[in-house]
């Protein structure tokens, strides 16, 4: 295979219902979406699903948009690969900057398994036929509004609620949450909002009598060595996300026993060729992981369900219906959730269809570039 011709579509949809964070709220969300042309026409599209403000991560927008444009597809645009290992190689100089990776990364994925004529899912060696969805929820303007929304949730089968929490929106939501549903899979995600001190710490061992699921990141991204202290003082798995970005973080994860659960992300590991080799070696080492979302449109939400499909997966994963983010998504038909699992798509590439007019109607900006 030979890319000769790359577009970038910055595409921005309004969210259904506002979404808060202990960094952030947003209404919207700005994406980038890669579409890739080989020698004989054939397409892949891959999505770059950064923020737009560097509070979860490093990288924006903007920032993947320059790498991507500068870097990224120079180096790929002429060479010649079969797999996208091959392709992934062809960057591998660019340090960091994994969002922006990311999303060529699943292009060149979606595009080998399109010209191959297998699902992404078989590509990647995944076994199951459907995946079991997790649904994640913001910072509520109250406890009894975000009850209501666990509760609309569970009401849709979904087989776990992710609860967003920071300092002050923390022990009593979960408290009211697993009150209402004594016997429901919970878990809660800080962001890194917490600074690894007393309060903190006391913080944690109140959340870990509420048999939750998992206690996602709750210290910086890079404080290995506090979340190795709290996981050793708490029955509660520690999940780490924004900590394990390369796999050699995966190692160090590993090493000091710093966290029980892995969550995932292509987009935080720079795409399917790491997240598969981290699934594997996770596997090896007896971790269980789940594929974690960044609100993606459906391109790069059916790259997390293929991902999903994968043996390793055993925890329901951020594979949530589009309906759950946007009225209208990107992909025809939208990724859809029945009795709280998503079907696996059989049919070649992505499995979905892309919607390029309503990608066009909705773009803010596109850069368009060829061998």
């Amino acid at each position: 295979m030979r890319v000769v011709q790359a577009t970038l579509h910055v595409v921005r949809l309004p969210l259904v219902h506002r979404f808060q964070t202990s960094s952030h709220a947003k209404n919207h969300l700005d994406h980038i979406l890669v579409e890739i042309r080989d020698e004989s026409g054939a397409t892949g599209w891959g999505e770059i699903a950064s923020a737009t403000q560097p509070y979860y991560g490093p990288e924006t927008v903007g920032t993947a948009q320059l790498i991507a444009q500068h870097f990224l597809l120079p180096a790929l645009l002429g060479a010649r690969w079969e797999h996208p290992r091959q392709a992934d190689a062809l960057w591998a100089k660019v340090r960091g900057n994994n969002f922006a990776k990311s999303g060529i990364d699943m292009a060149c994925w979606a595009l080998y398994a399109t010209m191959t004529g297998q699902p992404l899912a078989q590509a990647l060696g995944g076994t199951r036929t459907r995946a079991a969805s997790g649904v994640s929820l913001g910072i509520e303007a109250s406890i009894d509004q975000l009850v209501d929304q666990v509760g609309a949730q569970i009401a849709a089968g979904y087989h776990r609620v992710k609860l967003k929490i920071a300092p002050g929106w923390d022990v009593e939501p979960v408290k009211a949450v697993r009150a209402a549903f004594p016997h429901e899979d919970l878990h809660v995600d800080a962001n890194g909002a917490y600074r690894p001190d007393e309060t903190s710490f006391a913080v944690m061992h109140a959340l870990d009598a509420h048999h939750l699921t998992m206690i996602e990141q709750p210290f910086a991204p890079r404080d290995f060595v506090s979340h190795a202290r709290l996981q050793a003082q708490l029955e509660t798995p520690v999940c780490l996300d924004e900590t394990v970005a390369e796999l050699a973080d995966l190692d160090t994860m590993i090493a000091l026993q710093a966290g029980r659960i892995l969550n995932i992300k292509l987009s935080r590991m720079g795409g399917l060729t790491t997240a598969l080799a981290a699934h594997d070696r996770a596997a090896k080492a007896g971790i269980p992981v789940w594929c974690g979302g960044m609100h993606e449109f459906g391109i790069g939400r059916a790259a997390n369900v293929a991902l999903s499909s994968l043996p390793g997966f055993t925890l329901p994963s951020d594979v949530s219906g589009s309906d759950k983010y946007y009225a209208r998504d990107v992909v025809v038909p939208p990724v859809r959730t029945t009795d709280g699992f998503v079907t696996i798509p059989t049919t070649p590439g992505l499995g979905f269809d892309v919607d390029t007019d309503w990608i066009a109607r909705n773009t803010l900006a596109t850069f368009t570039t060829k061998e």
